[in-house]
């Protein structure tokens, strides 16, 4: 027997309280007649702070004009009012953006209005991260095509060295040589830092001890007040993996450990092979990060730097599992920060 919607008893009560939408009923005095459970949880309020109050307890001053002309409007043409954006206000009152939905309600004959809400904070998150994320990708193209640009002259001046040393041999072109070859090796991990995601970078082999100290000199000028410490063990171990999107990871964990210093200051980094992972442990003798915020690292925007964004720690973590990887963190405060990944060995010409 096929049941149509007409033979089956839908309990509206259970609906409504288990909607994932906020849903509120006031009749024509706006007094509050009831409210489900996303209501009480978004609102953190209890079934005593909403029931019999005027929806304007949610609402702040500035908005209850609006919020009136809405309800004058729906009771008096009784039809839907579409979709608005709207501030209201927690029953703490910190205030929330939620985009709001009114609707005729009819109780034993009597009309009332349906407010039916979704909250617009994680839409926000959502369109600011997009927005950043953006801005990071045309700051990453600006930086490649400079390090290009200068690259190229480079390039030509090493050449035109290499052409002296054959006529005039003198040390003074071999230390030329030297540091020119040192600036092109810096400008080369620029580039590769510099690179946008690809979501098709091929896997390869990747010797992470290598990619570690070929780091280091894009952060020169930052090393007369911090020491860098380098410990590295089992070098010639590869992982396989994306090479680009892992020396972005670390470039940003270096940086992270640069920035939390503030004055004279020494980072840590050690790498080694044990029970077929890599290890890499970077500890840094910074501020610290408060106990709260450890287990929240990696979601964007959550960073204790007063103009950061936390977005470097999001792609760590992003790169890190997308390896199969993990990431131990910690921290004490006012002493530093040690953060310890860990990364799978799937392929090593040693093993």
């Amino acid at each position: 027997m096929v049941q149509t919607i007409d033979s089956i008893h839908i309990d509206h009560q259970q609906l409504t309280d288990n909607s994932l939408n906020t849903i509120l009923i006031v009749d024509k005095d706006q007094t509050i007649l009831y409210c489900n459970k996303s209501f009480l949880e978004l609102f953190e309020a209890s079934e005593e702070d909403v029931l019999n109050k005027s929806v304007c307890c949610f609402i702040p001053s500035y908005q209850h004009k609006m919020c009136e002309e809405l309800l004058v409007e729906m009771f008096t043409k009784q039809v839907t009012i579409e979709p608005k954006d709207m501030k209201m206000k927690k029953n703490s009152g910190e205030i929330i953006e939620v985009e709001m939905m009114c609707t005729p309600y009819f109780i034993e004959g009597n009309i009332s209005a349906q407010i039916i809400m979704r909250s617009m904070t994680s839409r926000k998150v959502t369109e600011k991260l997009l927005c950043d994320s953006e801005k990071l990708a045309s700051i990453g193209q600006l930086a490649a095509g400079i390090a290009h640009e200068i690259k190229n002259p480079l390039t030509s001046v090493k050449g035109f060295i290499q052409l002296l040393k054959e006529s005039y041999p003198h040390h003074y072109l071999d230390m030329m040589e030297s540091e020119l070859n040192n600036a092109l090796n810096t400008l080369h991990n620029l580039l590769q830092v510099s690179r946008p995601d690809l979501p098709d970078e091929p896997l390869v082999p990747i010797d992470v001890s290598m990619e570690l100290s070929s780091l280091l000199p894009l952060f020169q000028e930052k090393l007369y007040s911090i020491k860098i410490e380098m410990d590295i063990k089992d070098s010639g171990i590869f992982i396989v993996g994306k090479k680009n999107l892992l020396l972005k990871a670390f470039f940003n964990l270096i940086k992270n450990a640069i920035e939390a210093i503030e004055g004279n200051g020494k980072i840590k980094i050690k790498h080694f092979f044990q029970d077929g992972w890599i290890h890499i442990k970077l500890s840094d003798t910074g501020k610290g990060i408060p106990p709260e915020n450890v287990e929240m690292l990696g979601t964007p925007f959550l960073s204790t730097k007063t103009n950061g964004t936390g977005l470097g720690l999001t792609q760590v973590y992003r790169a890190i599992k997308e390896h199969e990887g993990i990431i131990l963190v910690d921290s004490i405060l006012g002493k530093g920060t040690t953060f310890h990944i860990q990364i799978p060995v799937k392929y090593s010409p040693h093993l």
